[in-house]
């Protein structure tokens, strides 16, 4: 048995024509989970779903890169005939429903909720959608950030979110059959560590014993082609890029 990931965008820091910024679709066993939000990403998931079918959605931090679309998706659901059948969850650091209010110029946030239903993340946050579980595991970045490592009948998804080299990214990938990981920079400035370079993903990749590795958000000093390169040079094992419409089986 396997599940599926729909790469919905993979632009970084901003979108561009006919890529989105970070945004996936996990689907199978029963659950279809939106994975970050990034601007362009709601247009894209609705060439694979229907919005009002989506089991939850799960948003690694609040760079706008990576949530902007919830705005998108709450007129979506909300005003746009998407209607769900009931709030549909949104696992995403604690500060996520207060951002979005505040698009609206408002404090409160109950008037989200008949929408959407915000679960807040911490690190080794669990959640289950039909037999897909989730486990998010918290990574270097310059705001809270976490990492999502999806299984499902033996077989796994990990995905870096943004993050510079940690620990954590490196349990979050451990075994993973498919690891989607950025590599937004070409080398690192002087200490700051909050993103990855190529050689940084595929050292990350070839120590956590990944199966197979996926790029995205390369950034602007890289191209998708030269990161991917680099990065399967410094794993040594089977390595793409990530391509809007991609459909990869897990």
């Amino acid at each position: 048995m396997s599940f599926a990931l729909t790469v919905l965008g993979t632009a970084s820091p901003h979108p561009q024509p006919g890529r989105p910024c970070s945004g996936y679709l996990v689907c199978g066993a029963g659950a279809e989970v939106w994975v970050d939000a990034g601007p362009g990403t709601f247009a894209a998931l609705q060439r694979h779903t229907d919005p009002a079918r989506l089991s939850a959605i799960w948003v690694s931090h609040l760079h706008a890169d990576h949530n902007v679309d919830l705005l998108s998706a709450f007129y979506g659901l909300a005003y746009g005939g998407l209607t769900p059948p009931a709030p549909i969850p949104v696992h995403a650091p604690r500060d996520c429903a207060r951002r979005l209010a505040g698009f609206f110029g408002r404090t409160d946030t109950a008037f989200l909720s008949g929408v959407f239903d915000f679960r807040p993340l911490h690190d080794g946050h669990t959640a289950q959608y039909g037999d897909l579980h989730l486990t998010s595991r918290a990574v270097a970045h310059d705001v809270e950030a976490y990492g999502l490592r999806v299984t499902y009948d033996g077989r796994v998804f990990a995905y870096s979110g943004d993050s510079g080299p940690c620990a954590g990214l490196g349990a979050l990938a451990r075994d993973a059959d498919l690891f989607l990981c950025e590599a937004d920079i070409d080398e690192h400035r002087e200490g700051e560590q909050v993103h990855l370079t190529p050689e940084d993903v595929g050292a990350t990749a070839r120590a956590a014993g990944v199966r197979e590795l996926l790029v995205t958000h390369v950034g602007p000093t890289l191209t998708p082609e030269a990161a991917t390169a680099r990065a399967a040079a410094a794993f040594g094992g089977p390595t793409g890029t990530a391509r809007e419409g991609a459909v990869h089986r897990i």
